[in-house]
């Protein structure tokens, strides 16, 4: 193959490639996903394996949304399970949100995994949280006691 007909080749197969590449770009800036998210608690670095996961005994937990313009009163988490109070807007340092809220489990929820759901400019957006069964709050009779401590020195 002369190269005359090589270069003839390659730039074919570039005009393509570029020609599928913009229509490909184009695709994703009209499909883009809407930018709101709703989560149950973050990662941190001393807690891990905490987002999505309703934590007991660490107090309320924290329903964190980005919602771009979220406003008291028109910006709103609901769940069957949880109950929600003091309600904070920011931007908030660490975490991707524009709004949280403390989280608290309704008395006698069974676990299992329950919607958390935020309203957000008049669409609601839903994640899915798991609730662990208690761990055990009373301790066994007969079970072994350790030293309080009174012979230390």
């Amino acid at each position: 193959m002369r190269k005359s007909a090589i270069f003839a080749v390659v730039a074919a197969i570039g005009a393509a490639a570029v020609g599928a590449a913009g229509i490909a770009g184009a695709a994703v800036q009209t499909g883009q996903a809407d930018p709101v998210t709703v989560q149950l608690n973050q990662d941190t670095a001393v807690l891990h394996d905490q987002l999505n996961v309703y934590q007991r005994g660490v107090g309320p937990n924290l329903a964190l949304a980005d919602c771009p313009g979220a406003t008291a009163g028109a910006t709103t988490f609901s769940s069957p399970v949880l109950q929600f109070s003091h309600y904070d807007f920011g931007p908030f340092i660490g975490v991707k949100a524009t709004v949280s809220a403390d989280a608290n489990l309704v008395p006698g929820t069974a676990p299992g995994s329950y919607p958390l759901t935020v309203n957000c400019g008049g669409k609601a957006y839903t994640a899915t949280f798991s609730v662990s069964a208690p761990q055990v709050s009373k301790v066994p009779a007969g079970a072994a006691k350790a030293g309080d401590g009174s012979l230390a020195d």
